[in-house]
């Protein structure tokens, strides 16, 4: 085929390909293990930090976390409360995100 090997075609082909998928993922990797590292986790300040059902003061507290705890939570912040990845919600005011996470 025009004196090209096709062992050739098929690593310009798989290259061109890969190329294209980095670049339409704006130069980022694509899923795989390299997102996990990419979860939002927070770590408490507070001595004490109740956490609730809800996203308010009136919610009923169900369990608590210690000062340095750190918990994997999620992006969503609701009248000043963070969602935590099992579902219940902690006061923002009293958890900063890890320095690795990605809270946003």
């Amino acid at each position: 085929m025009l004196g090209i090997p096709a062992r050739g075609l098929v690593v310009a082909g798989v290259l061109a390909t890969a190329g294209v998928m980095y670049v339409a993922n704006g130069g980022k990797p694509m899923g795989g293990a390299s997102g996990a590292s990419a979860e939002c986790e927070v770590t408490v300040t507070a001595d004490i930090l109740n956490v609730r059902t809800g996203p308010a003061d009136t919610e009923p507290i169900v369990s608590t976390l210690r000062l340095d705890a750190v918990v994997k939570a999620e992006r969503t912040v609701q009248n000043g409360f963070r969602q935590l990845s099992d579902g219940h919600w902690v006061k923002d005011d009293f958890v900063t995100p890890t320095s690795d996470g990605d809270c946003g």
